[in-house]
């Protein structure tokens, strides 16, 4: 979600991102690899300021419908991997 708000201001590259969210560029990275998968942000190459080429980020125009049945899916799925809502799950 800090990922998403902080692209609905700005797009970003990872390093800055990563900055801003006081992490490695790991973890952002691999969200946004996520995130993009799920049509919720897009990238693209651009020159950064030393002239380097960074992908930049950008959220995607999207909207989210929640319903019982996918919740309900969605814990079943969680319980069946042995996840939760204790180690990431919704």
């Amino acid at each position: 979600m800090r990922i998403l708000a902080a692209l609905a201001a700005e797009d970003l590259h990872v390093s800055e991102l990563a900055r801003r969210m006081g992490m490695s560029r790991q973890l952002p990275h691999l969200r946004l690899t996520k995130l993009g998968q799920a049509g919720y942000v897009g990238g693209a190459l651009a020159l950064g300021p030393d002239g380097k080429a960074v992908e930049t980020y950008r959220l995607l125009p999207f909207s989210v419908t929640v319903d019982i049945g996918a919740v309900l899916a969605e814990a079943r799925a969680q319980d069946a991997a042995g996840g939760g809502v204790a180690d990431g799950g919704p």
